[in-house]
């Protein structure tokens, strides 16, 4: 590791400074246009599904459409978020064709209703926004890697209308233990420029009000702590049945076009088994209900199931939305059960679950802040710190590397994919 002992010239630094906030400032720019235009484009997707209920019937076409386009761009091994992160961490760039394809592939599988989020299409127009900047201004590697981050800030930000909470994000989720500490002051420049520039456009920011916090006691910390504990084998479930679904998806059926049939087949089937389509899309109501109090017991497994058959055979979006999903009705769930303010379980399952799937605790403990604010911030810290220890080398991602032991004072030198081997 190399350890720099020496003292910069204020000189350097404020080159670096002027240098990076002109970058910054054209990628958040940018970032911000484009993560409005796709804001509204899934909004409209939304809407558009929610009044006209034959969408549904359209999916097995979308699902071949979407494989087609990636084919047809030779994009058919493109992995998605993953290759964002490995151009951050490593020496991979993020293709052009990105960014259009997700943007599209996204906006059509909410418009049938698919299980799916919108972070992963923002990390992903992000990551291919930056990569192009760097090369259009002639970046050299190292630099390259710091204008993906902005990418990724400030579609993130422009999405969730969650600045702060972006920019670290983008810093922090490549590598578990190593926070990228030379791009995080253009990711915060990119996510506050990209997030204010998409709420002038219209898009609002993401925010919930926790109803009946309880006081900071003993006996609720202590609850948060178990709530925590239970938050981390979800996360650990949820991550497993995600990867799990897609293997089997390839071992079963190879052939692209197939597998997306059979997956729209299925998800067409167990829409009309449970009579309901509130685990299509991202499910915000269920989200919404459940910061209201009122979750069913059922609902956490059955998002996580039409997640795991849309995503895993092809669909496209994200997984952080639906993780949300999972974690704010389980946690409501433990709440009604406890006797303990199933809105404030609710905000706490919603933390945990998203620091137990992207290993990001510092990202989380911001956006808890920025979505519930910062009266329940003793009790976010500790759920977010609990899940994050307690649910091991899982992730969503796994290309997410692990630089340091989450126990020990050491390296890790592992990633999410290989412990889910």
């Amino acid at each position: 590791m190399k350890v720099y002992k020496w003292k910069k010239p204020f000189g350097k630094n404020a080159e670096y400074f002027i240098k990076w906030t002109l970058i910054a400032s054209l990628i958040g720019g940018v970032g911000g246009g484009i993560g409005a235009c796709f804001a509204k484009a899934v909004i409209w997707a939304t809407a558009f599904r929610q009044g006209h209920s034959w969408t549904l019937y359209l999916m097995p076409a979308a699902g071949v459409l979407i494989v087609w386009m990636y084919c047809r761009c030779h994009e058919e091994n493109n992995r998605g978020t993953n290759a964002v992160l490995e151009a951050v961490s490593a020496n991979q760039e993020v293709s052009l064709a990105t960014g259009p394809l997700i943007f599209l592939s996204t906006v059509l599988t909410h418009f049938v209703g698919g299980s799916s989020g919108r972070e992963g299409a923002a990390l992903q127009l992000g990551g291919s926004l930056g990569s192009l900047s760097g090369k259009l201004l002639k970046l050299g590697k190292r630099d390259r890697k710091v204008a993906v981050m902005c990418g990724m800030s400030a579609v993130f930000g422009a999405l969730f209308g969650t600045p702060v909470a972006a920019a670290m994000f983008a810093v922090e989720v490549a590598s578990v233990g190593e926070i990228y500490y030379a791009g995080l002051l253009p990711s915060v420049f990119s996510a506050f420029l990209g997030a204010n520039i998409s709420h002038a456009l219209g898009v609002p920011a993401e925010a919930f009000a926790i109803l009946n916090l309880p006081k900071f006691t003993p006996l609720t910390a202590a609850y948060t702590v178990f709530l925590g504990l239970l938050c981390a084998l979800v996360s650990i479930g949820f991550c497993m049945f995600l990867h799990s679904a897609g293997k089997l998806y390839r071992k079963y059926i190879p052939n692209p076009y197939y597998r997306i049939l059979a997956a729209s087949a299925l998800f067409i089937l167990l829409t009309f088994l449970l009579g309901t389509r509130e685990y299509h899309g991202g499910s915000m109501q269920l989200i919404e209900h459940a910061m209201e109090g009122h979750a069913r017991y059922e609902d956490f497994l059955l998002k996580a199931l039409f997640t795991a058959v849309a995503l895993g055979a092809g669909f496209r979006g994200g997984e952080i939305v639906p993780t949300l999903c999972v974690g704010s009705t389980f946690g409501c769930i433990v709440g009604q059960i406890m006797g303990i303010s199933p809105s404030f379980s609710a905000a706490c399952g919603m933390a945990a679950l998203f620091a137990g799937v992207t290993n990001c605790p510092i990202s989380t403990m911001f956006i808890a802040l920025e979505l519930f604010g910062g009266e329940g911030m003793p009790f976010f810290a500790i759920v977010i710190a609990v899940t994050f220890a307690l649910s091991g080398y899982y992730g969503l991602y796994s290309s997410q590397k692990f630089a340091c032991s989450k126990t020990e004072l050491e390296f890790a030198h592992i990633n999410a994919e290989q412990q889910i081997k």
